[in-house]
């Protein structure tokens, strides 16, 4: 039996998240935000704890910063249960990513420190570990800079071991959507792009261009679409479910979420309705409180809220 359902190799990072700022800030001018908050932040460690909070087995191996944000970061995810027996120490002068989030109202500013987002190696990782698991999943493939040319051989390797895998790229901040893209898709099972994403990855300013273009080299592809939901592309058919409506409070780590709950189904044998179904209920979960990881730290309310929009619960084990 493996000893893991699901592993990840990628970032931990702390979100600062500044609520109520005017959309023109003007410099050298200070401005008042109307409130604020500090969260786990990393699309990877987003992933790994809603997962875990769903039920399912996680090994992770971040890489850890020299600075007191390191515990931060590891304390939603060890009380979530994740396993971070192999996370990389710190390195010197290597401080824990940061992202400065500032909302406006109908926008949002992202500032990023990328410290330990890109410091993570592949000569960091322990690979029997994350083999050790039934499927792997890699997230931030453009920030994960010091890991990025080694991503084909890692996937690889984990394919070599029996594992699914999959990959949510997420944006690429320097807009250059370069690096071994071709080599990367060449081992995945799942692709997990949002519609942006979705098209730079193909180079295709058509949705529905991309979409067959990637359908063609990924055997399941997943393109989340915000609040119209999610739609999988597999084995020639073409799956699509709408989003959810909610008082929506934030939606930073939506995706994430979404990734959460369409990969713990997957694992847990659910045919690509019910994936779609649970990946569209988490996102919608993740934007009824502040950052990625807040509304899953309350388990019971997070069953109630999926049997409301009545999603199967039956493998959701918390």
């Amino acid at each position: 039996m493996a000893q893991f359902d699901i592993t990840l190799a990628g970032e931990i990072t702390m979100d600062l998240l500044m609520y109520g700022l005017p959309e023109e800030l003007s410099v050298e001018r200070e401005f008042l935000a109307t409130s604020m908050a500090l969260t786990l932040g990393g699309s990877s460690a987003i992933t790994a704890h809603n997962l875990a909070i769903l039920g399912s087995r996680i090994g992770f191996i971040p890489q850890l910063g020299a600075d007191p944000f390191t515990d931060l970061c590891l304390q939603p995810l060890l009380r979530a249960g994740v396993d971070l027996s192999r996370a990389v120490a710190p390195k010197a002068e290597i401080g824990t990513g940061l992202t400065v989030l500032l909302q406006h109202e109908h926008s949002r500013r992202a500032l990023t420190y990328s410290g330990t987002i890109s410091g993570l190696r592949y000569e960091d990782l322990d690979l029997a570990y994350l083999a050790s698991g039934r499927h792997f999943h890699l997230s931030s493939f453009f920030l994960q800079r010091g890991l990025r040319d080694d991503v084909p051989k890692l996937l690889a390797t984990m394919r070599q071991a029996g594992l699914t895998t999959s990959l949510d790229t997420n944006d690429d901040p320097e807009n250059s959507w370069e690096g071994p893209i071709a080599e990367t898709l060449a081992h995945l099972d799942i692709l997990m792009p949002n519609e942006r994403e979705a098209c730079r990855l193909a180079n295709e300013s058509n949705l529905e261009d991309a979409i067959d273009k990637l359908s063609e080299m990924i055997p399941m592809l997943v393109i989340k679409r915000g609040a119209a939901g999610a739609l999988v592309s597999h084995r020639g058919l073409r799956y699509e479910a709408p989003g959810h409506i909610t008082g929506v409070v934030d939606v930073i780590g939506a995706g994430d979420s979404f990734n959460a709950g369409f990969l713990h189904a997957f694992v847990h044998g659910a045919g690509v309705r019910d994936c779609l179904a649970l990946g569209n209920a988490c996102g919608a979960y993740s934007t009824t409180a502040i950052g990625g990881t807040q509304a899953f730290s309350v388990p019971h309310r997070m069953q109630r809220f999926l049997e409301g929009l009545g999603v199967a619960t039956e493998i959701v084990s918390r």
